[in-house]
C-alpha cells in the first residue's frame, strides 16, 4: 500500500484546513485508517482513526475540532481540521494497516504551521 499526503499549510489560528490522504495498491483490504502527527521535539501521537465499517475515535486535543473521514470508493483519506491552534502545529501523517496483518503503512507527512 502506498499513501500520499497532502493539504499541510499556513493556516491563522481559529481557520481551517483539510488534510487528504490517497491510498493505492492493496487497498481492498485496507482496515483503519489513522492520522498521526508529530511536532518538533515530540512524540509522534494518534490524533484520529476510521475503521473499515466508518467508526471513529479522536484524540481528546482534536475533539469537536477534527473530523476525520474516508471515501472507499475513492481510496482517500480526509481530515477536515476546524479551530486550529497553535498546538495543532505538526507533520501529520497517514496510515493504514490491513485486515490480514498488523503492519501498518505510513505516508510521507505533510505540514500544518498555525500562526497565532
Amino acid at each position: 500500500v502506498q499513501l500520499q499526503a497532502s493539504g499541510g499549510g499556513l493556516v491563522q489560528s481559529g481557520g481551517s484546513l483539510r488534510l487528504s490522504c490517497a491510498a493505492s495498491g492493496d487497498i481492498v483490504n485496507i482496515n483503519f485508517m489513522r492520522w498521526y502527527r508529530q511536532a518538533p521535539g515530540k512524540q509522534r501521537e494518534l490524533v484520529a482513526h476510521i475503521s473499515r465499517g466508518g467508526g471513529t475515535r479522536y484524540a481528546d486535543s482534536v475533539k469537536g475540532r477534527f473530523t476525520i473521514s474516508r471515501n472507499d470508493a475513492k481510496n482517500m483519506l480526509y481530515l477536515q481540521m476546524s479551530s486550529l491552534k497553535p498546538e495543532d502545529a505538526a507533520v501529520y501523517f497517514c496510515s493504514v494497516d490491513l485486515t490480514y496483518s498488523t503492519k501498518d503503512y505510513w505516508g510521507q507527512g505533510t505540514q500544518v504551521t498555525v500562526s497565532s
